[in-house]
């Protein structure tokens, strides 16, 4: 099954770099149902998008916005320039928004406002000049909120095409340097698949969760947490662990019949259980236990963290201010969610003087003759003399 998707994604992404606005108004009929010419989202569809937008679900984006926007100012502050000198030797770095981003966000049946929050918010506290924003079937609050968070256009577009179209440029959709966003297998596997023509963010596979639970928990609160990450895709995960086995045979009392992707495991000791986390490396953890705080330490692979029994995982979805697209499939033990990280670059720099070669330059010497590289070396020692 792998293969035959993988070569349909192939297929469409070589369309769409050899016909352009063509492929991807065909891919959009056959898939979405859309038979449109004009793929952006125009300042009148915008104006109308804003109206038709509920006041109170409206009133929920700017909150979570400002949330988002407050997190991602406090990382952005982490990254500063520098530079210092030794003895004729100056090193520094700067750091240098990327130019142009690509923010995918879902839509169709569940169409993911605050996807478009997570992905534009911090790319424009990071300083990026244009945000080319796609999303399929788009809806009248997703199209808001991406304006409002601040994306430079919105096209009506999604699934492989959009990201082929991203990463090639046609003549309605610009080419940008990194896209963003979490999607479907198909998504993935395209994002995988332009990787080199410009930046992505991370192959994020199908949510998961993975619950650690004492006998402090609630079985309500962990009936519905861990059927909330399941309602997000077919092939989510969903996994609690306990200490306690009270907790655990009222848990499963609670959800009553056998829910596909759940599983329901005990656990010797807390110990045990964090060492299980560990390996399974899993996008969210929640740590529904008793001074939550007292065990960070124990814990080192996770995409987000939730600690204490009312730090529901849906808080992180939507507005606790920490960014929902995360690192699945163990990858949380390499990588981390999005941040503004993304959305610059760590540009370094050198200026070595005459008194510096001085310095330096046997140490360099002695390398490139250990290397084999004459020309390296020809290049420092002429510099000594």
């Amino acid at each position: 099954m792998y293969k035959q998707q993988l070569k349909n994604v192939q297929k469409i992404i070589k369309d769409v770099r050899s016909s352009g606005d063509l492929a991807v108004q065909r891919y959009a009929k056959k898939f979405d149902g859309l038979n449109i010419k004009d793929f952006q989202v125009g300042k009148e569809e915008i104006k109308k998008a804003y109206q038709q937008t509920d006041r109170k679900t409206f009133a929920a984006v700017k909150a979570a916005g400002k949330r988002i926007k407050d997190f991602a100012a406090k990382q952005m502050a982490q990254y500063k320039d520098f530079g210092y000198a030794r003895n004729g030797v100056t090193v520094g770095q700067k750091i240098v928004p990327i130019k142009k981003i690509g923010v995918y966000v879902p839509g169709g049946k569940y169409p993911l406002v605050s996807s478009a929050l997570m992905g534009i918010i911090p790319a424009k506290v990071a300083g990026v000049r244009e945000i080319v924003v796609c999303s399929p079937k788009i809806c009248p609050a997703v199209i808001a909120a991406a304006d409002w968070a601040g994306a430079n256009s919105i096209f009506n577009i999604g699934g492989v095409q959009a990201i082929a179209a991203m990463a090639y440029g046609t003549k309605s959709i610009p080419k940008v340097d990194k896209i963003v966003g979490p999607g479907n297998i198909y998504v993935t596997l395209a994002k995988k698949e332009i990787y080199g023509q410009c930046g992505i963010d991370m192959l994020a596979g199908p949510s998961e969760v993975l619950i650690i639970a004492d006998n402090t928990a609630s079985p309500k609160f962990l009936k519905a947490d861990l059927l909330a990450q399941l309602e997000h895709d077919p092939l989510a995960k969903a996994t609690l662990i306990s200490v306690d086995e009270k907790i655990l045979l009222k848990t499963k009392k609670e959800i009553g019949k056998p829910v596909k992707n759940l599983k329901i495991i005990g656990a010797k000791s807390l110990s045990q259980a964090f060492n299980l986390a560990n390996n399974e490396a899993p996008e969210h953890l929640v740590l529904a236990i008793e001074n939550p705080k007292k065990y960070l330490s124990k814990l080192k692979n996770f995409g987000s963290l939730f600690l204490g029994n009312y730090s529901a995982v849906a808080f992180g979805d939507y507005c606790s201010g920490t960014n929902h697209i995360l690192p699945t499939n163990q990858n949380a033990k390499f990588a981390s969610g999005l941040s503004v990280r993304d959305f610059v670059k760590i540009q370094t720099y050198q200026q070595i003087s005459r008194v510096g070669v001085k310095q330096i330059a046997e140490t360099a010497s002695q390398l490139a003759r250990a290397e084999g590289l004459f020309w390296h070396e020809k290049s420092i020692v002429i510099r000594k003399k």
